[in-house]
């Protein structure tokens, strides 16, 4: 395959992904505002994670394309171009890291879980994951990249620091795969793993005792264990393959110099690490009812200009809080995330 039409193929692709991107999860934060019934700590971490893959899909996306070609620009506005790429995308790191954190909490503690995650300390997660993903992001623009290699090898195009803008060229390849791969994003997917498993073990636990004391059909548990299952196998599974095969590059990169990686195999890497973001709103929100509800109704009433038959519940109607309670009482039977 040529460069030229790896190129095209590639910009076609995370033009698709951007869109889609931008779209599902500006319909994820929408149904949070139309819904009162999503308003808790839980959903805060998806609107979070939902804000990060908007940007994805509107800021990185479009800064990858402008990379790709290969504009001329200083070297420092082009590092600020790869380093808001790596602040948005770590940030929905974190993002699927405090859902999968949530989730635990949610099994390992179900009477005492609405005292322990307030919605201030959610807030304040979100906060903190944000503030974190700025740090690492931005550590590139405070010293750790390849400018001087640039001026010892004499590749800067002028003495105004002018380059031809690629991710490589600005990026040390030794922060992508020592401080961020090993520091950022390997321990986050173990550490997701290990939660992941604990899960598992708890709700096994939880469903046998459950199917002994109260004598139920066994089959209503273990579909509603397979149904976790599924989705927690999903997550882990999508997360490693959109991520891993871009840091697998970096690697190869780093520790064998005179490998010469196709630059589709590339593009193909960054598509991956992309296509997380467009996702993640079917992951994480079209498995759950209350969503599909509120999807529904944006649907129809915004899109096809159609009154909503099956109003979303609302505070102060009797109908509305005894809909609301059993969207609640469901909130086990949904597998949230």
């Amino acid at each position: 395959m040529t460069p030229d039409l790896s190129t095209a193929l590639y910009i076609g692709m995370e033009v698709v992904i951007a869109v889609s991107s931008v779209i599902g999860n500006v319909m994820v934060v929408w149904a949070v505002r139309i819904n009162r019934a999503l308003r808790d700590t839980t959903f805060c971490f998806i609107v979070s994670l939902a804000l990060a893959d908007i940007a994805v899909g509107a800021l990185v996306i479009p800064l990858a394309i402008t990379i790709s070609i290969e504009l001329r620009t200083h070297f420092y506005s082009c590092l600020l171009f790869a380093c808001t790429v790596l602040v948005l995308t770590q940030s929905s790191i974190l993002a699927l890291l405090a859902i999968a954190i949530d989730r635990y909490l949610r099994v390992k503690i179900p009477m005492s879980y609405k005292q322990v995650v307030t919605p201030r300390r959610a807030g304040t997660a979100v906060l903190l994951c944000w503030l974190v993903s700025i740090i690492v992001g931005l550590t590139p623009m405070l010293g750790w990249n390849n400018l001087q290699n640039l001026r010892n090898n004499g590749t800067l195009i002028t003495d105004n620091s002018m380059v031809i803008c690629k991710f490589e060229t600005v990026i040390s390849m030794k922060y992508m795969v020592y401080f961020n791969f090993f520091g950022w994003v390997l321990p986050p997917l173990v550490l997701m793993l290990a939660i992941y498993l604990e899960i598992f073990y708890m709700i096994h636990k939880q469903l046998n005792k459950k199917v002994t004391a109260n004598h139920t059909d066994p089959r209503r548990y273990f579909g509603k264990e397979l149904k976790l299952a599924k989705s927690l196998a999903l997550v882990l599974f999508l997360f490693a393959v959109s991520w891993l095969p871009l840091h697998i590059h970096n690697c190869i990169t780093l520790f064998c110099p005179d490998c010469n990686t196709p630059l589709y195999i590339t593009y193909i890497a960054i598509i991956l690490s992309h296509a997380n973001s467009a996702v993640n709103p079917i992951v994480y929100a079209f498995r759950i009812k209350k969503f599909r509800t509120a999807f529904r109704k944006i649907w129809k009433q915004y899109m096809l200009c159609q009154d909503a038959i099956g109003r979303l519940p609302q505070r102060g109607s009797q109908r509305g809080r005894i809909n609301e309670t059993r969207l609640r009482q469901n909130d086990d039977d949904d597998d949230d995330v």
